[in-house]
């Protein structure tokens, strides 16, 4: 492979550092090779008449009006560099590389300002709720290597971020079996819900849905269940419905508030962070949670005004049967809370707004040129302007 010309599109650090090695592998003397460098520089690059050694000649280069263009350009990419998530398409390792190789370029050295430019690239509409928190944690990092470091940090945690509309399991935490959800109905003709296997199922996926927020904290919090496999029918309760043991208030699965009559039926549910009281981050992956709900507790029939309360999702030893197998129940209570009241919330599919994964067809142009001649030759033309008119 032949050395690389010297054109201004690249730093001239590097392109020395480049040539060198063909220094090191025709080892021929100093002069000799100072001369071939030089020859190797593009002609519009006006070179001093008295360089007489490498270095000067990296000096020469790096005080042309070329390099200064060069900088500045690598520096406008860095103002306009956006960090995409794995989820929405992008490549964490390639764009920490582009960014490195950018200061490197701008021979941006200063640490602050490598900061200012990483956090201004959190551009996208969820990482702006959670970017202040790497802000903070970019307080006292005083080096590139611990910058580079919290960034990946920041990218695990946003990946790991359950956003509206994104596919879910719950695992109960005191038996590892997860929360699941079958056509069979129960004694008030709903749809069953009930711990099932060690191993989430297309029975044990839910949609999760925040109100109007695309992240959910744990300070502002009602969520709803959409299980998948029913399309339409949300997890929830019916406060004058009781469970088949008839200690707790029953559990399953029915058709929106939104198109529900049933005036007693309830599907908003509020999360806590089991371990943490008063925890007030966002809710992701892996979390240990405990879910309640506020339901009514008179019967349906009565006329008196209707008293509330909450009461929390658990299972306990209690089967019930469900087809032909035998399942551990799942009620709603307000008894004290304990081990059988922790989920696992795990993350199976981070849900990805359309807007961001769709390329604007009118950005692209696409232009057929057929040539017939002997033969038909097609000319394929991808660019950036609108079709054209037709």
């Amino acid at each position: 492979m032949d050395p690389s010309k010297y054109d201004g599109n690249i730093h001239p650090d590097e392109w020395i550092n480049d040539i060198q090695k063909y220094h090191n592998i025709w080892k021929i003397k100093r002069k000799k090779f100072l001369n071939i460098a030089i020859s190797l520089v593009d002609p519009i690059i006006k070179l001093p008449t008295e360089i007489n050694d490498i270095e000067k000649l990296r000096n020469a280069l790096k005080e042309d009006i070329s390099f200064i263009i060069f900088k500045n350009t690598n520096k406008r990419k860095l103002q306009s560099l956006k960090y995409i998530p794995e989820s929405r398409g992008g490549d964490t390792s390639r764009f920490i590389s582009y960014f490195l190789k950018l200061c490197y370029n701008a021979e941006i050295n200063d640490i602050e300002e490598q900061k200012s430019y990483l956090y201004k690239s959190l551009s996208m509409k969820h990482l702006d709720s959670i970017s202040k928190e790497f802000h903070e944690k970019m307080n006292n990092i005083d080096s590139l290597k611990k910058l580079v470091k919290e960034f990946e940090n920041f990218a695990v945690y946003e990946s790991n971020l359950i956003t509206s509309e994104s596919i879910v399991a719950l695992k109960h935490v005191a038996t590892g079996k997860y929360l699941s959800s079958l056509c069979p109905l129960t004694r008030s003709f709903t749809q069953s819900v009930y711990v099932g296997g060690p191993e989430p199922s297309s029975n044990s996926l839910w949609k999760i849905k925040f109100n109007n927020r695309e992240l959910a904290t744990y300070t502002n919090n009602t969520i709803k269940l959409q299980h998948i496999n029913s399309g339409v029918k949300f997890l929830g309760v019916d406060g004058s419905r009781k469970s088949s043991s008839d200690s707790f208030t029953e559990v399953n699965c029915n058709y929106s508030d939104n198109n529900n009559t049933d005036s007693y039926w309830s599907e908003n549910w509020k999360f806590n962070h089991s371990k943490l009281g008063n925890y007030q981050g966002y809710l992701k992956s892996n979390d240990i949670i405990n879910l309640s709900i506020e339901i009514s507790t008179n019967n349906r029939y009565s006329s008196v005004i209707r008293n509330f309360q909450i009461e929390f999702l658990r299972s306990h030893d209690i089967q019930v049967i469900i087809g032909d197998d035998s399942f551990q129940e799942v009620v709603c209570h307000n008894d004290r809370l304990g081990e059988n009241d922790e989920w696992c919330i795990e993350l199976v599919e981070q849900y990805v707004p359309i807007s961001t994964t769709i390329i604007n067809i009118n950005l692209l142009y696409i232009k057929f040129v057929f040539f017939k001649l002997k033969g038909v030759l097609i000319n394929f033309n991808v660019g950036t302007e609108p079709f054209p008119h037709l």
